[in-house]
């Protein structure tokens, strides 16, 4: 009779290791098992890991290294993914997708935060007196909001009135008045020679 490599024939330590050879879970088996548990729109806590140079912000979920790309970070401004998280910090974020042939986990805090842009649309019509936090050749572009992370939006140079265009600067406080909120664009126009009445 011919006798398995994992027959129970064999010694008891031969079998004792053969159990412990289909028991034991290898750090593969685990990562496909945890994977198996998450579903799109799921909420998970982790643990920031690694803050990537090129955007990609890694995080700790049970063991399992997630992703969070760039455009899921914050529904609001910033400049670099440390103005946002920072390494060692806890996050709870919403599951976008998991991929089980790649074993990747995107997440995303994005997903979670109150959506700004109807608030900034109902201030149409508003004048406000803004930051100046860019001089490009078409017109000078104005955060709106007082906060590091506020709402930026263009004054185009024909709205800007000859008499104020050579003197501004970066830093430079500057009347604007909010004309459009471009909604599927994320965009804010402004006006700089509205702002300041009909008499200019």
């Amino acid at each position: 009779m011919k006798i398995s490599r994992c027959s129970p024939l064999c010694c008891p330590t031969a079998t004792a290791f053969c159990a412990r050879w289909h028991t034991e879970p290898t750090p593969a088996d685990r990562d496909w098992a945890f994977l198996k548990t998450l579903r799109r729109g799921q909420m998970v806590t982790g643990t920031v890991t690694t803050i990537a140079d090129f955007g990609v912000t890694f995080v700790d979920i049970g063991g399992f290294t997630a992703m969070i790309n760039l455009p899921e970070l914050s529904r609001r401004p910033f400049d670099h993914p440390s103005d946002i998280v920072s390494v060692g910090q806890q996050v709870t974020a919403e599951v976008l997708g998991v991929d089980m042939v790649r074993e990747r986990v995107q997440l995303s805090l994005r997903a979670l935060q109150e959506d700004p842009w109807p608030q900034m649309a109902q201030r149409i019509g508003e004048v406000v007196i803004g930051t100046v936090t860019k001089i490009v050749p078409f017109g000078v572009f104005v955060r709106v909001e007082d906060r590091a992370d506020g709402f930026v939006g263009l004054v185009h140079t024909s709205e800007l009135g000859a008499s104020s265009g050579d003197g501004v600067e970066v830093g430079n406080a500057l009347a604007v008045k909010i004309i459009d909120v471009d909604l599927a664009h994320g965009r804010i126009v402004l006006s700089h020679v509205q702002a300041l009445g009909p008499d200019v």
